[in-house]
């Protein structure tokens, strides 16, 4: 049984980071209509066009992450919310204010991007989802009961969100420079269960559309319809969102064990009649009854979301692509909140927006309910196999005896010995057997260049010399009887 993986705390900063934008949506959409000379229309189109830019970030970049490399894709999003984020709080005028919300909403969408490609790697994908909505919940729910401490100003909580950016930079650093998919040559691979993901996807996009519609104008509804001042709205928000985070924490521990089709299907329609409550809200209970219990489905439902879709694709792919449909879905749904309410009033956009949504569930149900087999990439060690040594075995080898002839050149190589033809006779066999043999050495042929050239071995010409026989009567029984004994000498010899 192997441990427990440690938690990837770069990959929480950067969801934290990444989503934040979202979910202060509704006092940003506010402050802009209070602080800037735009209407609330033209507010919540603002609105649009930061997480409309957060979304296109998300698509671009679905299958780029290895390429680029998660640490400087990281490092790259996270300055560019910071600067875009930090333009927009610092200035009043209506361009720079919508250029940096639109910069810092690319910053946002890739830091968004990077995260869910690294938590759809992890052996347990929901769980690092639970930590980061975790970590994004408790944070905003902390700067909404700030916030209106701070002063009516617009730039508040886009200066919060830069701060926020700048926090998870120094985080950036234990990410992985590269991928390990990255160090290899990996072809081009179509995404798995198209029908799926596809269907998945689109309908992620309806069901952050209807949810953000209503999460865009809630502000409004509760000053406006309801009655309420803004220490009262921001107090019940950072509530809800301390209910969010109730509810990550048993979406947490709960797991997979109801799988996710019941936590998606179910949860979606309680959401729905949450919608409907709160938009028709008159009063502070109504009002907070139906944000708090929304906010409290809406991060489960969207954890089991995100994990299904990792599920589908351990590359990151589909999370990344469902993930930005619902940036997309989330980046409409204030003008579409703002358009309905203006048009029909906030309780007809709630029943408008709690049907779209029951509608959009079943599918996201059957989704779920399909069975697939996902493949599983291992990584096996290489385990070093022990050589073996082949024993060597010295064959005794017999040398033969040699005889060195003389050569000229000194380059003739070795012959055998040439057994003496005589050393088997018996010396006192004939007439010559006293005879004196002399040896003469007949110089070789040069050798070739050729080592293999057969060399030629030339016999030893044996001439017999004839002698003179000594006198029997020089001779006597004790030695010589003269003092020296006539031999003849042998003279020179021709061949």
């Amino acid at each position: 049984m192997s441990a427990r993986t440690p938690t990837p705390w770069p990959l929480v900063a950067l969801f934290t980071a990444g989503y934040l934008a979202a979910y202060l949506l509704p006092t940003t959409v506010g402050r802009l209509d209070a602080g800037l000379p735009l209407s609330a229309t033209q507010a919540g189109a603002v609105g649009s066009v930061l997480l409309l830019s957060s979304a296109s970030a998300g698509f671009l970049l679905a299958s780029r992450v290895d390429r680029f490399g998660p640490r400087r894709l990281a490092r790259a999003g996270l300055l560019l919310a910071a600067l875009g984020y930090g333009t927009a709080a610092l200035s009043t005028a209506v361009p720079l204010v919508v250029a940096g919300a639109i910069v810092g909403g690319f910053g946002s969408g890739t830091a968004t991007a990077v995260a869910a490609t690294g938590i759809a790697g992890r052996r347990d994908p929901h769980r690092v989802t639970t930590l980061g909505l975790l970590g994004v919940s408790g944070l905003a729910g902390a700067l909404y009961l700030t916030i209106p401490h701070l002063g009516p100003a617009h730039g508040v909580p886009l200066a919060a969100i830069a701060c926020t950016a700048l926090l998870a930079l120094s985080l950036t650093g234990r990410l992985p420079a590269r991928t390990p998919a990255a160090h290899t040559l990996r072809t081009a691979t179509p995404l798995p269960h198209r029908r799926s993901g596809l269907l998945l996807a689109g309908a992620m996009l309806f069901w952050s559309l209807a949810q953000n519609s209503l999460w865009g104008v809630s502000g409004r509804i509760g000053l406006t319809q309801a009655g309420l001042t803004e220490v009262k709205v921001g107090a019940v928000f950072a509530v809800a969102l301390g209910a969010g985070l109730l509810g990550t924490i048993g979406a947490g521990a709960l797991g997979p064990r109801l799988g996710r089709a019941l936590p998606i299907g179910l949860g979606t329609a309680l959401i729905a009649g949450c919608i409907a409550l709160s938009a028709a809200a008159t009063d502070l209970t109504s009002f907070a009854a139906g944000e708090i219990a929304w906010n409290a489905l809406y991060p489960v439902v969207l954890s089991y979301v995100i994990g299904l879709a990792a599920s589908m694709d351990t590359r990151g792919r589909w999370a990344v692509l469902v993930g930005s449909a619902s940036s997309l879905g989330t980046a409409c749904g204030p003008l579409t909140g703002s358009l309905l309410s203006a048009r029909a009033g906030y309780p007809a956009m709630g029943t408008v927006l709690a049907a779209g949504l029951l509608l959009v569930g079943v599918p996201m149900t059957l989704v779920a309910l399909r069975p697939r087999r996902t493949t599983q990439i291992v990584e096996i060690p290489l385990v070093e196999m022990p050589v073996m040594e082949i024993p060597t075995v010295e064959i005794p080898v017999m040398e033969l005896p040699v005889v060195k002839t003389p050569v000229a050149n000194e380059l003739m190589t070795p012959t055998p010995a040439v057994d003496d033809p005589f050393a088997e006779i018996p010396a006192a066999v004939g007439r010559f057997a006293r005879i004196p043999v002399v040896e003469i050495s007949v110089p070789p042929i040069p050798v070739a260049d050729n080592a293999c050239a057969e060399i030629a071995v030339v016999d030893v010409v044996e001439f017999p010399l004839e002698g003179v026989p000594a006198q029997r009567e020089a001779y006597g029984t004790a030695g010589p009887r003269h003092t020296a004994a006539t031999v003849s000498t042998p003279g020179p010899v021709t061949v």
